[in-house]
């Protein structure tokens, strides 16, 4: 049997950008030849746009020849209320005591209620009784892991509030072999419990904040396999970063194009470019080099931030020339001697304003 599994896909809108990557997914899932689809929470960036999208829903979520297990989230636990229909081949978990069973597989569902540690042990262990060594148990779940070091910004935008924490030690003793969770966006990420016994988070599928860096990725895997990585086609955000160097005969708007080739067609750049510039030796100044940017980078970049200087009067000191020959014949590193001109650099230069 092969599985599908996504998260957070925070949908807001008709035939935007994430709806379409819904789409792609459940392309992806007929051209693996899948068995279930799985979305472990957050499907819904909020709960008023669930009623908006279900009669077009309905349709995607139809005659795709697998089946499409949703897990309500943080964002749309209320979204999912009992006898609600969202298509033919859609299954709501939205009790835990109530699993999805195909052949001999056994899904169930930990919706999300803001409970903490203690209160999700607990309703874990209300089921180990039914979680029978004749079937393959998966549970999805949406929250976070405390076995692993994140940043609050890896779960979006949520705060500083804990969202149904879990220990990879809950599950020791709990006879589940998948564990598919939801609401960390930022990376593909898997832990191994065990030998048959996984714990996996695929990050969003598409870049929803700018905290999402890089090609999105889903978890397609067959059963008794561990999970895989399937890379995406999806819009995501890049981030660039670019220092000019004024000792460097290469011209800077050369360095912008060369960061800018191969560039993943679906990419949107978040662009810093720092350093310094001689710009009387390049024929140019600040404000018409910032144009010349602009042309090379236009409709790629989310934001651009400028914060190269020209140093220009700087570099034709007599004193920086004379600190330039002596640190030229030094015996340091070069590392070590590009931090002392940077700093040099900087001391004149407040020294100049």
């Amino acid at each position: 049997m092969k599985i599908l599994h996504t998260s957070d896909i925070h949908l807001k809108s008709y035939e935007d950008e994430r709806w379409n990557t819904l789409v792609k997914l459940l392309e992806i899932g007929k051209r693996e030849d899948i068995d279930v689809f799985t979305i472990s929470g957050d499907l819904f960036d909020k709960e008023n746009i669930a009623e908006e999208l279900r009669p077009n829903l309905r349709k995607v979520f139809s005659n795709n020849d697998f089946n499409i297990v949703i897990l309500p989230g943080n964002h749309d636990s209320e979204s999912f209320r009992s006898g609600l229909y969202y298509g033919e081949d859609v299954t709501i978990l939205d009790e835990l005591t109530n699993p999805f069973e195909l052949e001999d597989v056994r899904i169930w569902g930990l919706p999300y209620e803001s409970i903490g540690e203690k209160q999700v042990l607990d309703k874990l262990h209300s089921i180990k009784s039914d979680l029978t060594q004749d079937k393959t148990n998966i549970l999805l779940y949406h929250g976070e892991l405390l076995d692993a070091f994140f940043s609050r910004r890896d779960f979006g935008e949520e705060g500083e509030e804990r969202y149904m924490p879990v220990k990879l030690s809950y599950f020791q003793d709990l006879n589940i072999n998948y564990i598919l969770a939801g609401h960390f966006h930022s990376r593909f990420e898997v832990w191994q419990i065990s030998e048959q016994k996984f714990f996996v988070y695929p990050s969003s599928p598409i870049s929803i904040t700018r905290k999402e860096v890089g090609v999105r990725k889903v978890n397609i895997f067959e059963i008794g396999e561990p999970p895989q990585e399937y890379p995406l086609n999806t819009p995501h955000f890049e981030e660039i970063s670019i220092e000019f160097n004024p000792f460097e005969e290469i011209n800077p708007l050369n360095i912008v194009r060369k960061a800018f080739t191969n560039l993943h067609p679906q990419a949107r750049i978040f662009l810093e470019i720092g350093g310094y510039l001689d710009c009387r030796a390049l024929g140019i100044n600040e404000e018409e080099l910032v144009d010349q940017i602009s042309e090379i980078v236009a409709d790629k970049c989310e934001t651009v931030n400028y914060e190269f200087r020209d140093i220009s009067v700087i570099l034709e000191d007599e004193l920086f020339k004379k600190f330039l020959k002596k640190l030229d014949i030094a015996e340091f590193e070069n590392e070590i001697k590009n931090e002392m001109k940077n700093l040099v650099i900087k001391s004149m230069m407040g020294m100049k304003l």
